[in-house]
């Protein structure tokens, strides 16, 4: 079942991990924001291991933010385990990368990445484009809950 409240952000760079903080913020976006800093600990929180061994990993997030280079898994890694596994399958996914390699967008999509945003410098085109993902997201997309099909 989603949480549609909770937001995963998956970024490493304390600098990135503000401004999308921030830019939520600034949007009006009200969601839990849970930040894990490398794609080991997306994982562990995603399927209820590790660190966080308590958590139902039946409980999936209404959207994961998330960064290519990431210390530990990277996040097409990520973004593949995700894809691989029935709970998780269905997660919308935004990569927030800074990456402009034409691979890395070919990559993510291939695995199932549902969009692919350039991490803008300009602080308030972020901060925009943050709020449009949100909004969209977690607010006019109809998501597919694994649970309610079976």
């Amino acid at each position: 079942m989603a949480e549609s409240a909770v937001i995963l952000l998956v970024e490493d760079n304390p600098d990135d991990e503000a401004l999308t903080l921030r830019a939520l913020k600034k949007n009006n976006i009200s969601s839990q924001i849970v930040v894990v800093r490398d794609g080991a600990d997306a994982l562990a929180y995603l399927f209820g291991t590790g660190a966080y061994a308590g958590r139902d990993p039946h409980a999936t997030p209404g959207l994961i933010l998330l960064d290519l280079k990431l210390p530990k898994i990277d996040g097409l890694e990520v973004l593949r385990r995700l894809r691989a596994d029935e709970r998780t399958r269905f997660v919308p996914v935004v990569i927030l990368s800074s990456s402009r390699e034409e691979t890395d967008i070919v990559q993510g999509y291939s695995l199932g990445a549902n969009s692919y945003v350039r991490k803008p410098v300009d602080f308030t085109r972020f901060a925009e484009a943050v709020g449009e993902l949100g909004i969209y997201w977690l607010t006019l997309n109809q998501t597919y809950s694994q649970r309610s099909a079976n």
